[in-house]
Formats: structure tokens, C-alpha cells, sequence
């Protein structure tokens, strides 16, 4: 009974569906014919250039079914329509509909159960494969398109999924860059397969980004690593490097009782909340005092060891030290990438991860998080001394 209802409610969907698509060309084709004659049916008119007579009957097939059209038939002018040409370049987008749904994370399965409800057929996974192969194309373009103007700010990671090696599920690392243009807004201006993240492997993404264009480069912000650190000097030699502050502070945590942790995490932000390099500096060394007497010399060591490292961002200008401190622009895009390739589980091979990857790369670009100014340059170029005078002018 339950299945009964079930395929009743996809039949009744499907004629909604047809008759709908049925409904909007007819009138499209109507108004088509208006335009055409400059005038409505009936209408008396000097700029009148044809007069209508009836109208003959078309069958057209659509994904939504077979419709039936009202093709006007026209007096004084020739109708040719451009509707039927038009909507079968809109079906096309109904391919790339499903190609998204499936880089998206939708299962294949429920691909084929959303076709079927829709237009009363399923699409095969052989059908997925190949529409997947010209999705490719579109994005692999984006993914190697040339870049142009200067950017400032880099943010760097890596993020890890699951692909089949082998016959062993093992990680691959997706590299991802991130700009900030010399206008201020976000950019997303690569993404590579990087293997383990070892040197040869940032090297190559970095060679690569700067072979499309990518120059003007002041700060690079990323975790701390140490092929990637190796690797900045060699290629962009003008670059300085900020780690992470939040990452600093996790790697303190890691060897820090939980019942000293808040009290940790107050001392170290401290740090960082101090007007000046200098007032940090000397900040960093009375925390690390404060964590000998507290018997944490390991924790001491690491603020000792890495301090300098995550202050670099205090020669940038004092509006922009929220936005280069810390990784968490790209870090909150590998929480999306991770969310929308969750149900994929393990890729066939690192291509695949890589084109899911950019396919959501590429629809967050699109959204406000790439439209939306991010911070404003003006203070990178302006002296000292005139940004001083522009905030105590307010």
C-alpha cells in the first residue's frame, strides 16, 4: 500500500511537472508571436506588421515528458521561433543541475531517485560518469585560470580526505590558497593535489601559483610547516611568513593539563592583544615565567621557541592584524569542504577529490564570501604617519 502511494505521488509529480513546462512554452510562444506582429491577437493597429491565423499543433519532447505546443501561425510575417532553441540550451543547465548535485555530495543513488521523481526516469551512473567528465573541463579551467594583479595577503593549507590506494583507504591532501586582492576582496586562487605535504609538494603548488600570475605577495599565514616554511624563501623570496595563532595555541594545549587549559589560553591571548611587537615580546616572556612556576616547562619551551614566528603580523597595519593573525578564513573552508564531501567517503583517485573540492571552492567563490569586500587595502599603502592622522581625524 505504502509503495502504491509512493509511485502515485511520483506520477502525480511528473504530470505537474509536464504540464507546467506545457503551460510556459505555449505562453511564451504566444508572446513571441505579439512581438512578431507587433500586436495583440486582435488588436487594431497602424504599426501592425502581420495578422495572425490559428495556430498549428507540435509535439516536443522534454525531460519533463512529451508536451504538446500551440505554434501560432502568422500573416504578413514568417514565425520563426527562437523559445524551442532557447529552452533546449535551459535543459542544458538541467545537466549541470545534476553534475552538482553529484560534486556536491549527493549519492549517485539519490541522483537517480531525484530524476526519477522529477522527469519519470532515472539517470544512469554511466550517464553521471560522462556529464562528470564535462564538468571537469569547466572546472579544471577555473582551476588553472590566469591571475591578475597583485595580492598581498596568502592564506595556505591542506586539507585530507580518503581515497582508495591499492586496495587501503589512505589520505590525500588537497592544497588550498587563498588572496586577498589589492581591492580588498577574497579570492580562491588555487587548489592542487598535494600528496603528504612534503616539500616537493609546496614547492610545485607554489611554482605553479606563481606561473599563472600570482605576485605582489607581502605575507603568507599558514600552520606551522616545515616543508612549506623551506619552501616560501626559494619562490617568493620577498614574502614574509605569519603562523597561525590559533594553531600556536594548540600546539601549546597538546602539552598542557585540561585544568590549566582556560587558564593557558588567557595568558596567550595576552600576547597577542598587547599594541606592539615589542610590548608582545616582552608579554611572551613573562608568560613563559609564569608557566615554569607553574610546572609546564614544555608548554614555556614552545612559547619561547615560537613566539617570534606568530607576531609577524605587527608590522601590517594595526586594521588588518584580526584578519592576518590567524588561518581562519581557509580553515573554516576546509570545515565546508569536509561537511559536503562527507558522504562520498573514500575517492576512487585524487583527480576525483580534487574536482569535488574545486567544484565547492568554486560555488562558495560565488557566493558573498567572494563578493564581500574582506578588508581595506587603503591602509597598506598609505604611510604611517597618514593613517595616524586618519584615525585621529575619525
Amino acid at each position: 500500500m505504502i509503495q502504491l502511494n509512493e509511485d502515485l505521488i511520483k506520477h502525480d509529480l511528473k504530470d505537474l511537472v509536464r504540464s507546467s513546462v506545457e503551460e510556459t512554452l505555449n505562453a511564451l510562444l504566444d508572446k513571441e508571436a505579439d512581438e512578431l506582429v507587433n500586436a495583440q491577437k486582435y488588436e487594431r493597429s497602424s504599426g501592425r506588421q502581420g495578422y495572425r491565423s490559428g495556430h498549428y499543433k507540435r509535439n516536443f519532447q522534454t525531460t519533463a515528458g512529451e508536451v504538446e505546443l500551440n505554434v501560432p501561425k502568422l500573416k504578413g510575417v514568417p514565425f520563426e521561433t527562437a523559445i524551442i532553441e532557447r529552452y533546449r540550451r535551459r535543459e542544458s543547465t538541467v545537466e549541470e543541475a545534476l553534475i552538482e548535485m553529484y560534486l556536491a555530495g549527493v549519492s549517485v543513488r539519490r541522483v537517480e531517485d531525484i530524476t526519477e521523481a522529477l522527469w519519470g526516469t532515472k539517470v544512469s551512473p554511466g550517464t553521471i560518469s560522462n556529464l562528470n567528465k564535462k564538468a571537469y573541463e569547466h572546472i579544471e579551467q577555473w582551476r588553472s585560470r590566469t591571475l591578475s594583479g597583485d595580492y598581498p595577503y596568502v592564506y595556505v593549507d591542506g586539507v585530507y580526505l580518503k581515497r582508495s590506494w591499492g586496495g587501503e583507504i589512505r589520505n590525500v591532501s588537497i592544497l588550498v590558497a587563498i588572496g586577498v586582492n589589492s581591492d580588498g576582496f577574497r579570492e580562491i586562487i588555487g587548489a592542487a593535489e598535494g600528496m603528504k605535504e612534503d616539500k616537493e609538494s609546496w614547492r610545485s603548488f607554489f611554482v605553479w601559483l606563481k606561473e599563472r600570475g600570482l605576485s605582489g605577495v607581502r605575507l603568507i599565514i599558514g600552520d606551522k610547516n616545515l616543508n612549506m616554511l623551506e619552501t616560501i624563501p626559494e619562490v617568493f623570496p620577498d614574502a614574509r611568513y605569519q603562523r597561525c595563532t590559533v594553531h600556536f595555541y594548540r600546539n601549546i594545549f597538546s602539552v598542557t593539563p585540561r585544568n590549566k587549559m582556560k587558564t593557558v589560553a588567557m595568558m596567550l591571548k595576552a600576547i597577542h592583544a598587547q599594541e606592539s611587537k615589542e610590548a608582545a615580546r616582552e608579554k611572551a616572556r613573562s608568560v613563559s615565567d609564569k608557566l615554569k612556576e607553574m610546572k609546564l616547562s614544555s608548554a614555556a619551551k614552545k612559547v619561547q621557541e615560537g613566539i617570534e614566528e606568530t607576531l609577524t603580523y605587527m608590522d601590517f597595519p594595526t586594521q588588518h592584524w584580526t584578519r592576518i593573525r590567524t588561518n581562519n578564513t581557509i580553515e573554516r573552508l576546509n570545515r565546508e569542504i569536509k561537511r559536503r564531501t562527507k558522504a562520498i567517503g573514500a575517492f576512487p583517485d585524487g583527480q576525483s577529490a580534487l574536482m569535488l573540492v574545486c567544484a565547492r571552492l568554486r560555488y562558495v567563490a560565488g557566493t558573498q564570501w567572494g563578493t564581500r569586500r574582506y578588508m581595506n587595502m587603503d591602509h597598506l599603502s598609505k604611510p604611517e604617519e597618514e593613517l595616524l592622522s586618519d584615525i585621529i581625524a575619525g
